[in-house]
Parts: structure tokens; C-alpha cells; sequence
């Protein structure tokens, strides 16, 4: 199993959601209000110079849906460059 994380821009959130889904995933935890700063997009520090946020899904899924979420990821980045959506994959050893 892997674990896949996925950062992007708050105001994405109901593309983001709506393309989760598409792929089958259905479990997922999301962290809302992330600031941070990546190298694609504009600083999301939530204040007055860097206004916005970030929002994170962490979704553990079976190896085979790796491809998939990769496959969505990209093509999201394609569609709607200013949601600002990368992807991470982690190995994940167990769920208890």
C-alpha cells in the first residue's frame, strides 16, 4: 500500500473532491488552511501579502491506484494550472 498525499489550493477544493472520486478512492483525510510555499505556484501564507491557503489530502491506497491518482494529478495540473496541485507518494507499511 502506498500513501498518496495531495496538496492544493483551497479555492480547488470541489475539483480536487470531484476528481478523487472519479478515480475511485472514497476514504481520505483533509487538512484545511495549510500555508506553505512551493516552486510552481505563488506563496499561500494567508496574509495580507501572500493571501490564500492550502488544503492536503492524505488518501492510503492499494498499490494498482497509484497510476491513477499519478494520472489525475497530472491532468488536473493540465486543466486548472492555478489550483496548484501536487502529488506525493509515501510507503506505507500497515493500517491499524
Amino acid at each position: 500500500m502506498k500513501m498518496v498525499m495531495i496538496v492544493y489550493c483551497e479555492a480547488s477544493n470541489e475539483i480536487i473532491l470531484t476528481a478523487l472520486k472519479e478515480t475511485g478512492v472514497r476514504a481520505y483525510s483533509r487538512m484545511k488552511d495549510v500555508s506553505g510555499e512551493g516552486t510552481e505556484t505563488e506563496p499561500k501564507l494567508g496574509t495580507h501579502t501572500w493571501p490564500g491557503r492550502n488544503d492536503v489530502i492524505l488518501t492510503a491506497v492499494e498499490n494498482g491506484k497509484v497510476e491513477a491518482l499519478k494520472k489525475m494529478i497530472l491532468r488536473l495540473k493540465t486543466e486548472h494550472p492555478r489550483c496548484g496541485v501536487r502529488g506525493f507518494v509515501f510507503p506505507m507499511e500497515e493500517i491499524i
